[in-house]
């Protein structure tokens, strides 16, 4: 099957042909653009699909096309990312789409403020309306989340039942104002924005889940702490059931989010009347379903004996699970559903050097949406026709890197200092089938409550094209390995965690990988945090490092939160004691021996740029060698193409400098 390169109206040029590099090819533009093609979906008769392509800077324009053969994408929405951006969208109608639209602002008092609101807009751009609740001069407070659809409700053209906040009003010398606070749930009619109530809004709710046939079978109440004008959300959360045509609530579970204990439910399946959900067996998270007729019988649906269940599998347009999802050393599935399996097995035979994911369907069925990818293969979307038993090949998801030739990512295991062997993926520069001596990175992930996966990831993909080698730990503190794995969190074990990522660079030295003198570590967010740790705990080992959005002071982490609702969950995930102070890169800074290369941008608010600035004045004040490179219109994530080259271009040139290159 031939990839079809051209992008259908995104405005970049298209990539030279496969198997043709282009002279004038700038590996920093490449692996630093936005992917060309994101967030496919597809419409209910499966004759339309609708994606989001790169605008400058951090916009983005959704297009919807046509499958008809000759038709021509048409621009349904665009936003310049200055500030409102644009997330994902779902087919309500088969001419019809919601989309989630996010912004951060800076308030004086409150910081950094994130909001987000849902639309809804004609494939052809028309009739755009607010589904949200409108801001009003007269709100109690602030919405800054929009709510979200929790069901399409498939038989209804055009409505959802949408879980939507509301703040109340006062409306002085008028009967218009209501007291009703917090999250509840309303049909709406997405045309006209004519709605009726279906849940009555609670200001504990912080969740509802429908069967995918207009009932809500389950709500998710959070606990909260702290007096009513500084409450806090202390991560644990009631779930509460209603049994089939009744509207009374059941006790469901308790679930625990810092633990990771109880039963968290993910859907409602109708037919079966269940829940399916995560809850731990023999110390890893396990599939389970939860009987919901009053008596909670409980079903294990897949357990693995070495990882956790990470999540479900789900296809149609009522979200139907079929499949718990897991990863060992890649991502894998285990299908509830005869069907599906025997269909994926099938495709996986046609393309067997790819990992598949259904992405959506038709209502029917019968037209699959599924995306391909691999650790050397960015990804393609493919149409698939269930009854002509058809594959069409259809977009490429990064077109600047069509036609170049991409490394091979190897699953391995290293010893930590006490003996434990840590999971790692291994990146060699593109066509080597060995390596001695190369300059090399040891690439930690965020987090820290987070892991790598292996397939496609332009970070490393670059500097193993520019011929470093890289190698991603997955060390103890890492999510998805169990209990015993995950100790006490990135932080609070940060000396283990920390030991398994310094373990890492020891092992590419005495395997020959590495130069001892050509050997850095670059990691962003909790991989910024540990590649300075790092530096820290055994200075000589790494000649350069890069931190990218890094903690820098658990302390100030914690402060950051201060005005949030989540800074009761943030203090009991970083914890108090002496390890505070000592796994804090700037209160140790002095023992930082290497060069330091940091970036961080000002809307970050994961992270605060406060970090990284003291963490830079600090070292220059100790005689120590970091320069900063800031953003002031950016955040976390620096979703932006020409920050991203400019990124990706100025650590090359870092490394390169520091390592003798």
């Amino acid at each position: 099957m031939k990839r079809i390169v051209a992008l259908l109206a995104v405005p970049y040029a298209c990539a030279p042909a496969l198997g043709e590099e282009s002279r004038s090819f700038d590996a920093a533009v490449a692996f630093g653009a936005r992917p060309s093609v994101s967030a496919m979906t597809l419409s209910p008769d499966g004759q339309s699909v609708a994606y989001r392509s790169p605008l400058p800077g951090q916009g983005s324009a959704l297009y919807t096309l046509s499958l008809a053969e000759g038709a021509k994408p048409k621009p349904a929405l665009a936003l310049n990312g200055k500030p409102e951006r644009l997330g994902g969208c779902l087919w309500v109608a088969n001419d019809r789409l919601a989309c989630l639209i996010y912004a951060s602002l800076k308030d004086p008092v409150a910081g950094i403020m994130p909001f987000n609101r849902l639309v809804a807009v004609n494939a052809d751009g028309s009739n755009l309306k607010l589904l949200s609740k409108p801001d009003t001069a007269h709100a109690h407070y602030i919405l800054q989340g929009g709510g979200e659809i929790i069901d399409s409700l498939p038989s209804e053209d055009g409505a959802v039942l949408m879980a939507r906040p509301t703040a109340g009003e006062d409306r002085i010398g008028s009967h218009i104002g209501s007291s009703a606070r917090g999250l509840g749930v309303d049909h709406i009619d997405t045309r006209t924005l004519n709605a009726r109530r279906v849940e009555e809004p609670r200001e504990d709710a912080v969740e509802y889940i429908s069967d995918g046939r207009g009932a809500v079978r389950i709500v998710g109440l959070e606990q909260r702490v702290g007096a009513s004008l500084t409450t806090q959300d202390s991560g644990v959360t009631d779930y509460l059931y209603r049994k089939p045509g009744s509207q009374d609530w059941h006790k469901l579970s308790q679930y625990n989010s810092l633990e990771h204990t109880g039963f968290n439910p993910y859907a409602v399946d109708a037919e079966r009347n269940v829940a399916y959900g995560l809850k731990k067996s023999d110390g890893r998270l396990a599939a389970y379903s939860v009987s919901l007729d009053g008596t909670l019988a409980e079903q294990l649906l897949y357990a693995n004996p070495d990882v956790d269940v990470v999540g479900f599998e789900r296809i149609g347009r009522q979200n139907r699970v079929v499949g718990a999802v897991y990863i060992t050393d890649r991502r894998r599935a285990f299908y509830f559903d005869p069907q599906v399996k025997q269909l994926l097995a099938s495709l996986g035979k046609a393309l067997p050097q790819q990992e598949l994911n259904v992405l959506d369907s038709s209502a029917d069925e019968n037209t699959l949406l599924v995306f391909g990818g691999s650790d050397s293969d960015p990804g393609v979307y493919y149409l698939f026709d269930k009854k002509a038993r058809r594959l069409q090949t259809f977009l490429v998801a990064r077109a600047e890197l069509e036609g170049v030739k991409l490394a091979s990512v190897k699953s391995i295991t290293y010893p930590s200092s006490d003996g434990v062997m840590v999971p790692a993926y291994l990146t060699l520069p593109p066509g080597a089938t060995s390596a001695k001596g190369l300059p090399a990175i040891v690439l930690p992930h965020g987090g820290p409550s987070a892991r790598d996966v292996w397939g496609f990831d332009w970070l490393s993909q670059f500097y193993a094209s520019r011929g470093f080698v890289v190698l991603q730990p997955e060390f103890r503190g890492s999510f998805g390995y169990g209990d015993a794995w995950f100790e006490h969190n990135g932080f609070q074990s940060w000396k283990v965690a920390i030991g398994d990522v310094l373990a890492a660079g020891h092992w590419l030295i005495d395997q020959g990988i590495a130069d001892p003198q050509k050997l850095a570590i670059l990691g962003w967010s909790y991989g910024g945090y540990a590649a300075l740790q790092s530096a820290v705990v055994e200075p000589g080992l790494f000649k350069a490092v890069v931190a990218i959005a890094p903690v820098t002071d658990l302390a100030m982490a914690k402060e950051e939160f201060k005005r949030s609702s989540g800074y009761f969950y943030v203090s009991q995930l970083i914890g108090d004691g002496p390890h505070v102070r000592e796994g804090s890169p700037l209160q140790n800074a002095e023992k930082i021996k290497a060069p330091v290369l940091l970036f961080h941008a000002a809307f970050d608010r994961n992270v605060s740029i406060e970090e990284s600035q003291r963490m830079a004045q600090r070292m220059k004040a100790l005689g120590g060698r970091c320069e900063l490179v800031t953003w002031d219109d950016l955040d976390h994530y620096l979703e932006d193409s020409q920050a991203r080259t400019l990124m990706l271009r100025k650590s090359e040139a870092f490394l390169r400098q520091n390592l003798g290159m």
